[in-house]
């Protein structure tokens, strides 16, 4: 996921693709070794710089998929077709390539294994990518909250960490709702998310769970008006939103 970056007091450190995988037709996941990392939360992310050999740079910011304590850094970006950055990462940049990161930013949009309230994280397209870190930040704690995803998406063709989340679900590690927004596998309605789907797949907000929805705006915009009118505390719920930034 990206965001449009914000400068900081952060020093800038030299990152190395070490490795990278095809995530969907368009998102790809860039695995960095970026000696001096200092360490992030689930949740948080990175300002992303490419300079070229001209001088000429441009920056951009993109949610950290991994989590924390790994040895190595990840990053999934989102291919945009008129993009100034993410067509280089998520088709050019190869093992080997070099990029400067800056981070970790965000304190806010984190989640911590304690308390083990229950969670329940609503992402839409890109969004899932800081959600996944929190995902597998709560695998690595052996964290006891209990865990629910509902994730929108076009397609199931565009559904990021697909083979993960499925293994997740089958490990009994995560429940998982998709919504299919434009086309859905044989025998399922596309919709977006609503009232009845949040009823149906939600936490009910007796159990005070603690809820991160992240996406395009509009998306999270209706479904954080739909969590607190279905009673949830408006406290409870942390949005991360992203919308046009030339990526």
């Amino acid at each position: 996921m990206a965001r449009a970056a914000v400068p900081g007091r952060l020093n800038w450190l030299a990152g190395t693709l070490a490795a990278a995988r095809d995530e969907t037709a368009t998102a790809r996941t860039l695995v960095l070794d970026v000696p001096g990392w200092p360490g992030h939360l689930a949740g948080q992310h990175v300002d992303v710089r490419l300079t070229a050999e001209d001088g000429y740079f441009a920056q951009r910011s993109y949610s950290i998929a991994s989590a924390p304590g790994g040895a190595r850094l990840e990053l999934t970006v989102q291919r945009i077709a008129d993009g100034e950055v993410s067509p280089y990462l998520t088709g050019v940049m190869a093992p080997g390539d070099r990029l400067e990161l800056r981070g970790p930013v965000g304190y806010w949009f984190v989640w911590r294994p304690e308390p083990a309230a229950p969670l329940l994280l609503v992402a839409g397209g890109s969004g899932i990518v800081p959600l996944m870190a929190m995902i597998r930040a709560h695998a690595a704690a052996g964290s006891t909250a209990p865990l629910r995803l509902i994730y929108s998406v076009r397609t199931p063709a565009d559904v990021i960490y697909a083979s993960e989340l499925s293994e997740r679900t089958a490990a009994s590690q995560l429940s998982v709702t998709y919504l299919y927004t434009r086309a859905a596998p044989a025998g399922m309605p596309a919709g977006r998310i609503s009232a009845g789907v949040l009823a149906g797949a939600a936490w009910p907000p007796a159990d005070k769970p603690a809820v991160f929805v992240c996406g395009p705006s509009g998306f999270v915009e209706a479904a954080a008006s739909l969590l607190v009118e279905a009673g949830h505390d408006p406290a409870a719920i942390r949005t991360e939103r992203f919308g046009p930034t030339g990526t």
